[in-house]
């Protein structure tokens, strides 16, 4: 299964998302976020793309869309929402469900990952 994540501003947050690929095994890692989002580092290969949160919700969500139709190869895939604010979750959320694919919501525990 593929992880996508969202990184927002808040660097705190991205602790979530580095566990989360740290822990699991995915086919493929596809991390968003603005421009300041590229200095996230990780030892698991992970492709960044672009975007511009300060969009308003429904541009958000076209840019979402179009820059992740055909990224995807499954017909599900995780979703982490950990970092990030409503708008921003509703947009990606609403994107992955319009392109069509099916969402399974990750968090890792002190037990583990676990879908919820």
């Amino acid at each position: 299964m593929e992880l996508i994540a969202l990184l927002s501003r808040d660097e705190e947050t991205w602790k979530q998302v580095s566990g989360l690929m740290k822990h699991g095994e995915w086919e493929k890692v596809i991390i968003l976020g603005e421009d300041s989002a590229r200095k996230f580092s990780h030892q698991n290969k992970f492709e960044f793309i672009s975007v511009n949160l300060g969009n308003k919700i429904q541009f958000l969500k076209e840019e979402f869309m179009k820059k992740l139709q055909g990224k995807i190869s499954g017909m599900e895939v995780a979703l982490s929402i950990a970092s990030g604010d409503g708008k921003e979750h509703m947009a990606l959320i609403s994107a992955l469900i319009n392109l069509p694919v099916g969402i399974r919501f990750a968090v890792l525990t002190k037990d583990g990952i676990v879908d919820l």
